[in-house]
């Protein structure tokens, strides 16, 4: 049985996301579901609402126009900040197509080409984009050989949303493409199913409902920007409010003034917009600022400083901010979001431990005046199974004894797309007594007291600002930079600097003619130019003679031993321009 777009569907035939907005729609068709706001030249915020009801209908709208296209036929979704998105990503689940979002195709070359890259992956008919942008995106398709791909607008595609009839649903309710990889990029195909599971994950563990207000200005193609601060209020009845990440890198006391307005009470984002927003807020600032509402400011995506989050609670506890309220976590794409989160009106769990335990996987908790390394406990899981394994015997290892961390459960997604073997190797992992599968997540941790520790990255990912970096990309676009530094052996690692991990570039260089001013140049060329390519900052350059580079004997760049030369001083480098 199926009833015309006019009235509710028969929520069993639609994904539940759908079934839930309709059911918003019907029951408070009058309450805002997306609010935006765009900074203009006046520099105070401009926005614009879609209520239930007008999401509703403008959604039903584009999905009539998108149903030509057979079911599960991939759009790729290169959109500026804007509510255009979000009519086009739920325009796709309307009409049983699965959405791929990527960045518009304006910023760095590498993330051009990742778009790109993410394009053919996927295997993309239809490509939607914001009114402003369509010819844009165009272009950036014709120039990249991707001309087949149908470029429009929801706009434009929109027709009758009386005509809307649910389809049946993609198994698939989107790609979620990994960050950092720019010649293989790869899809993440979580579920309908996956995609519900981990948003009722969330609001058991954290107690959302319809009633709160989400504060967000992280983009839309990543999944805490996706799925945290726009699905998952979507899915409540919630309401979102959203802003453009430029304007809030541009003025981060945005990110707070707009919590205040609308009295938001949740907003997510990595460590390093909380350091951000500590050291840019002035006193005149934080003295407007009214906190009081913000309950959950979880903090995830990146490792988590244990004195950005005490410099962050005392700077801003004036203006209402309690220390319960922040809410470290821990989470990943391979299993939709999230995994774990601490519990509500609790402060932070902050462990010290014995540095030269952890460097052999034990966690020691010390006290008084011992030397420590501090460790913020990303939460307790629910509702998941999570082990700790050791990475190569596969047996679960004991509370405080670190391995891979595990995971098994209705959030883990299906696979990565078109890649059997990855995803027979990440997600069906098996422990040595045959239990399973379990997704690998590749991501180092243990176990203290129902608490979980993420202490590393077994996978050499870089992770800063929130983004997630391989360095073979970042080692190829040094190559680019100079004549110099082609077909030379190039490192990339990161260490602890001042504000969270710091990229290295460690660069062979042939020095013969080189004055030290000409080394000084190269070494600043490579830092800005980088630095623009990838989006972050490169404020380590090392030069070193050719052969330095340290090779296995099958040619694989040995960048944990090089990563400890540095940090022990055993590089032998001809020139250094170092800001960590």
């Amino acid at each position: 049985m199926r009833m015309s777009g006019g009235g509710p569907a028969l929520m069993s035939e639609v994904p539940a996301l759908v079934a839930r907005i309709r059911e918003h729609a019907a029951r408070r068709p009058h309450y805002a579901a997306v609010r935006f706001h765009s900074t203009v030249s006046g520099g105070q915020p401009q926005g614009s609402t879609l209520t239930y009801d007008e999401l509703d209908r403008t959604v039903r709208a584009v999905a009539v126009g998108l149903r030509g296209w057979p079911r599960g036929t991939r759009v790729l979704l290169a959109h500026a900040p804007g509510l255009s998105f979000v009519t086009s990503f739920l325009g796709c689940l309307y009409a049983g197509l699965v959405p791929v979002p990527v960045p518009p195709p304006t910023g760095h070359r590498h993330q051009v080409q990742r778009s790109a890259g993410v394009a053919r992956d996927s295997g993309a008919a239809v490509a939607l984009a914001d009114p402003e942008g369509r010819d844009a995106v165009a272009e950036w398709l014709k120039q990249s050989d991707l001309g087949h791909i149908v470029c429009g607008t929801a706009e434009e595609f929109a027709a009758s949303a009386s005509d809307w009839v649910p389809p049946p649903p993609a198994e698939i309710a989107f790609l979620q493409y990994t960050s950092g990889s720019t010649s293989e990029p790869k899809g993440v195909m979580v579920g309908h199913d996956n995609l519900a599971d981990n948003i009722e994950l969330m609001r058991r563990s954290h107690g959302w409902g319809p009633e709160d207000v989400f504060c967000s200005w992280l983009p839309v193609y990543h999944d805490m920007g996706l799925i945290a601060m726009l699905l998952t209020p979507i899915y409540l009845g919630a309401t979102a409010v959203l802003f453009p990440a430029m304007d809030f890198l541009k003025r981060p006391f945005l990110w707070l003034e707009l919590l205040d307005r609308h009295r938001a009470t949740v907003s997510c984002a990595p460590n390093f917009a909380y350091d951000l927003a500590t050291r840019h807020v002035t006193d005149e600032q934080l003295a407007r600022l009214d906190l009081a509402a913000w309950r959950y400011a979880c903090n995830g995506a990146e490792p988590i400083d244990a004195n950005t989050l005490a410099r962050f609670a005392e700077r801003f506890a004036p203006a209402g901010l309690r220390p319960e309220a922040l809410l470290p976590g821990y989470g990943l794409a391979e299993a939709t979001l999230y995994v774990s989160g601490t519990r509500h009106q609790i402060p932070p769990v902050v462990l010290g431990v014995d540095p030269e335990e952890l460097a052999r996987d034990r966690l020691a908790p010390v006290s008084g005046d011992a030397p420590s390394v501090k460790l913020v406990s990303s939460g307790v899981v629910r509702d998941l199974d999570v082990r700790i394994v050791h990475p190569q015997t596969r047996h679960p290892l004991p509370d405080r004894q670190i391995g891979e961390v595990w995971i098994r459960g209705g959030s883990v997604a299906r696979g990565y797309w078109n890649r059997p073997a990855e995803t027979k190797e990440t997600f069906g992992a098996h422990t040595a007594d045959g239990d399973g599968p379990f997704l690998r997540t590749g991501d180092l941790g243990c176990f203290d007291g129902g608490e979980l520790y993420i202490t590393g990255r077994r996978k050499e990912m870089l992770i800063i600002n929130g983004r997630n970096l391989y360095p073979h990309d970042i080692e190829r676009e040094a190559g680019d930079v100079d004549p110099i530094f082609a077909a030379l052996p190039t490192c990339v690692f990161s260490v602890p600097g001042r504000q969270g991990e710091a990229i290295v570039l460690v660069q062979e260089i042939r020095s013969r003619g080189l004055s030290e001013t000409d080394l000084r140049a190269y070494a600043r060329t490579a830092k800005s130019v980088l630095s623009v390519r990838l989006g972050v900052r490169v404020p380590n350059v090392v030069f070193v003679r050719p052969g330095h580079v340290l090779r296995t004997s099958s040619g694989k760049i040995q960048r944990r031993r090089m990563r400890e030369d540095f940090l022990t001083g055993s590089l032998q480098p001809l020139y250094v321009d170092l800001e960590t």
